[in-house]
């Protein structure tokens, strides 16, 4: 009934060259249209912006072709299949959209894959077409997309049993290494595109003890027949994208355990964490999902306040397998879920903005955050991986640490499997309750919906783990850990080393240096008449007491300008976390299940 061919004459010029074949067209008219979202990443990205060429063949003849907006045609009346040519600009190298040029190709369905307007539940089948050009002789495509014809790791054709499906599986196409490994009797391939250097043997045996754990929380067996990471390996780079059978991950070249590398380095750490995190996904969004994402309108915003469940739930387990898993020490726990909390208590906007009103306003404000955003806004991610660590202490203190937020996620799993419906705004709340064995909705609407500090020190102590606050010693510090030489003065702005001088990145409201006058993109060329650089003014802020003024000569575009800042006390936000009582059960109970 529809079918799609994609490939390129043009990789150089990053084009994709898709045809779509539709057997029975509506006659009064047939609709086709390119999401303006991709499920996963909440802001609006209008991929049909790069269709550069498109038109409509009916037996070898042009037909009308008409916009109706920004992402939507409509075939003219008439009756008999429809061929629809149409050329897509990938340059985007990241995991929401597509690339493509001579070393390599990727897409996701979303960025190329007309959808045929009143036939989305119709199946669809996609040949995957070589490019035409001499480097591609060799190239390999790796999916999850159902083959129907063409050798492992070839192209071929591939089938969907709808379009949800098939925007559903990213694909890559080049001169990948590929090598696998067994979960609880799944398939799970790795993909690595890229120049890397890559203990593969390593990375195989940490993701396969990482997905058994997430897939023995929920149960076996795991919801999907095979599994794939797609892996793009750059000179710098970070993220990942969820997907029903596999994940788009970027990540950089030093985040792979390389050959002949024994220790456990923060990079390969956080590379595993970013792996964890999008697996969990697997059951926690793409399964488990809110009631609106169940069949989203991806034309327009789709509003929900549980992405602090769905991220932020994520986020708290996607470090704590790696404890639970043994890949990384209590000590290396506590330094990550520390650096989490450094995250939120040096955000002003978590005075501001819930983690509901963080989730719903995803789309105009996390997605689209600017020098402000530390001052407006909090983060569905960072706040809701705290708001679970509490939940799951406080179902850990009410049921004497025989329940927990484990037993939340294996019922609405449980929820899922019976019926497959989305889960409502208050779902999770009412399980908490249940499992905890007593009402907590006071005390989750005041974390979930309220703008209080979450009571993490008092949850913690529950373990025999002691939370501290400390000055942070300079930018770069995350927190986590202890530090010496800390600075006893600030002027409370993020600072950024530059040619000519120091760039103010951003200001906290109504401390310092917003005080004095200074804006994001001012740059501080001087103070107290010398050249100014970083490390004199941290010696300023490490020295300096309270109350000193810096005479500061500073660029605000063209213009030059004087501003009299006054040091104030350095802020007490940075977390450290330690370990009082190392024989406590309940640190044992949480470090085990």
């Amino acid at each position: 009934m529809i079918h799609y061919t994609i490939g390129s004459r043009n990789p150089a010029g990053h084009y994709f060259d898709v045809t779509l074949n539709i057997a029975e067209p509506d006659p009064a008219g047939q609709i086709v249209r390119l999401p303006a979202w991709i499920p996963g990443s909440y802001m609006i990205r209008d991929f049909a912006r790069n269709i550069v060429e498109i038109e409509a063949m009916r037996a070898g003849e042009p037909v009308e072709l008409i916009q109706l907006d920004k992402s939507s045609w409509r075939i003219a009346d008439g009756v008999g299949a429809v061929d629809i040519r149409y050329r897509v600009y990938a340059w985007d190298l990241s995991v929401r959209s597509a690339h493509l040029d001579t070393t390599h190709g990727f897409f996701n369905g979303t960025s190329v894959f007309l959808e045929v307007m009143g036939q989305s539940e119709q199946p669809c089948t996609v040949e995957i077409v070589r490019p035409q050009i001499e480097q591609a002789d060799t190239w390999k495509v790796a999916t999850t997309l159902t083959r129907t014809l063409g050798d492992d790791f070839g192209f071929g054709e591939f089938s969907a049993q709808n379009y949800d499906e098939l925007i559903d599986h990213p694909v890559e196409m080049g001169d990948f290494v590929v090598f696998d490994f067994d979960a609880c009797g799944v398939r799970h391939d790795v993909v690595l595109s890229g120049r890397f250097d890559c203990d593969c043997e390593r990375l195989a045996k940490d993701l396969s003890i990482i997905c058994e754990q997430h897939i023995r929380l929920f149960g076996e067996p795991a919801p999907m027949a095979r599994y794939l990471f797609l892996v793009m390996v750059v000179g710098d780079g970070y993220g990942g994208l969820e997907h029903r059978s596999s994940t788009s991950l970027v990540c950089s070249r030093n985040d792979l355990p390389q050959p002949g590398q024994s220790e456990m380095t923060a990079s390969y750490r956080g590379f595993l964490g970013l792996c964890s995190h999008e697996y969990f996904h697997s059951w926690n969004v793409k399964r488990i999902k809110p009631a609106v994402f169940v069949a989203p309108d991806l034309s327009q915003e789709v509003y929900t306040p549980l992405l602090w469940a769905f991220e932020g739930i994520t986020s708290y387990y996607d470090d704590l397998a790696l404890l639970r898993s043994g890949r990384i020490t209590l000590q290396d726990y506590l330094e990550l879920i520390g650096q989490t909390m450094t995250r939120v208590q040096r955000s002003i906007g978590r005075k501001r903005q819930s983690a509901a009103l963080s989730s719903f306003n995803a789309w105009s404000k996390f997605y689209k955050q600017d020098e402000n955003a530390n001052n407006a806004i909090v983060s569905y991610y960072a706040k809701g991986a705290l708001i679970a660590l509490c939940i799951d202490l406080k179902i850990r203190q009410s049921s004497a640490h025989e329940k927990s937020l484990d037993d939340v996620m294996r019922l609405l799993w449980r929820d899922y499997l019976e019926n497959g419906a989305g889960v409502d705004d208050e779902r999770i709340q009412q399980l908490v309750s249940q499992v905890a064995g007593e009402d907590c909705s006071a005390l989750l609407d005041e974390w979930i919906n309220g703008t209080s500090d979450l009571p993490l020190a008092e949850m913690l102590s529950l373990l025999g783990v002691k939370l501290e606050l400390r000055a942070a010693e300079n930018d770069q510090d995350k927190g986590g850990k202890a530090a010496s030489d800390l600075p006893v003065s600030s002027i409370a702005a993020q600072l950024k080393e530059v040619d000519g001088g120091v760039k103010v990145i951003a200001t906290r409201e109504d401390e310092a240096a917003q005080q004095a006058g200074l804006s994001a993109g001012d740059v501080i060329i001087a103070v107290d008449g010398l050249k100014a650089t970083l490390a004199m003014l941290q010696q300023k802020f490490r020295l300096g007491e309270p109350g000193v003024v810096l005479h500061l000569h500073v660029f605000r575009r063209d213009e030059l300008m004087t501003f009299d800042v006054t040091l104030q006390p350095a802020a007490a936000d940075t977390v450290v976390l330690t370990v009082e009582q190392p024989d406590n059960p309940a640190l044992r109970n949480w470090m085990q299940q």
